[in-house]
């Protein structure tokens, strides 16, 4: 099992693009708490960004700026000086993007190559991308975004290879209460009295709480040798179960019973598919595991400075089998509820609100 080292980020100067965003949040709370450690934030959200500036106020080695993607120029601007990357920003909405690809097409797909691009300018170290679980085999705008985001990333990586820049990838699955996330949804429906939407009984999500997800993106910018996607293991969830768990468990603190809150199926969103994948057919056969991670290699391995020294580590296995959520096991609503309490999911509010 792999183990962050705190000591490797010290002396580093680090970027988040997104800092406003669930995991630039969570990134920005565990790098600021490094001794020794520069962190710069960057997001369009002007609001949330004059309040996270506030809570940060105190931090000497904290600051932030506005800036877009889709500004080339600030980017570039922004990233001098810096060892690393962290690029969380994108729009993450798959019935948003739907309804609006070109603009989703600007921030997650030109704006990763503005990222890549000012990353070469600047000579930043080590440059991640954090893509999804709908990059595979993708049905929707958001995921197709999310898979050219990471070949883009794997052919920064050959194409930079003499410059020293790494660029890589993280995968995963759903983060519970984030802002992307059911749990604030179906928070808000249990608080107004019900009903709880959910698309299917029989769709399932991977699912990860925050600390997890975050700890994928600092653990991989330790070992990324270039063009690797990494994907961490994950328990499974069906969503019906999850909305009865909550509706169980939050229903009372809202002065309702929970036989009085229905779980409405209301048929598929736009863009929205039943199961998800973490690993295709395609990819087991230039993939390792790597205690709790799985490392895809790029297709490019062979010819390039991307992924050789991890994929010939002792401690790595083959993986055998694609990673497909309709297939895996679903924790039960007992384990589902220990998950949930255990990650603050039940005993406080999340969300938005709780995001700012």
């Amino acid at each position: 099992m792999l183990m962050q080292k705190p000591s490797w980020y010290e002396g580093k100067s680090i970027l988040i693009t997104g800092v406003c965003g669930s995991v630039g949040r969570e990134l920005l709370r565990q790098l600021a708490s490094t001794p020794n450690v520069v962190v710069t934030g960057i997001d369009n959200n002007e609001s949330d960004l004059f309040f996270l500036a506030e809570q940060y106020g105190s931090h000497e080695d904290v600051e932030f700026f506005l800036g877009d993607l889709r500004d080339r120029d600030t980017l570039r601007q922004r990233f001098e000086g810096q060892d690393v990357v962290f690029h969380a920003a994108a729009f993450k909405h798959v019935g948003l993007s739907e309804r609006s690809p070109r603009d989703a097409i600007q921030c997650n797909v030109i704006g990763t190559q503005n990222v890549i691009e000012a990353a070469n300018s600047a000579g930043v170290g080590c440059v991640n991308f954090t893509s999804s679980d709908k990059a595979v085999n993708p049905t929707n705008v958001m995921g197709t975004c999310k898979l050219l985001g990471e070949r883009l990333m794997t052919a920064a990586a050959v194409n930079s290879r003499e410059k020293g820049t790494t660029y890589f990838s993280t995968r995963f699955g759903n983060v519970l209460g984030s802002r992307g996330s059911v749990v604030p949804l179906f928070r808000q429906q249990i608080a107004a009295g019900g009903p709880v939407t959910l698309t299917d009984k029989s769709m399932t999500r991977f699912i990860m709480s925050m600390e997890q997800s975050v700890k994928l993106v600092m653990d991989a910018a330790q070992i990324a040798a270039g063009g690797e996607v990494f994907v961490t293991k994950m328990p499974v969830a069906n969503i019906h179960d999850l909305a009865t768990v909550m509706v169980e468990v939050l229903a009372p603190t809202y002065g309702h019973a929970p036989s009085d809150i229905p779980i409405q199926v209301i048929g598929p969103r736009l863009g929205e598919k039943l199961y998800e994948e973490l690993l295709s057919s395609e990819e087991t056969h230039r993939a390792r595991e790597l205690g709790d991670y799985i490392v895809v290699r790029p297709p490019t391995a062979c010819r390039a400075r991307t992924g050789c020294e991890l994929v010939h580590a002792e401690d790595t296995s083959p993986v055998l089998r694609p990673y497909n959520s309709s297939v895996e096991d679903c924790m039960s609503q007992e384990e589902l509820r220990i998950f949930l309490s255990r990650n603050g999911l039940l005993d406080c509010e999340t969300g938005w609100e709780a995001a700012r």
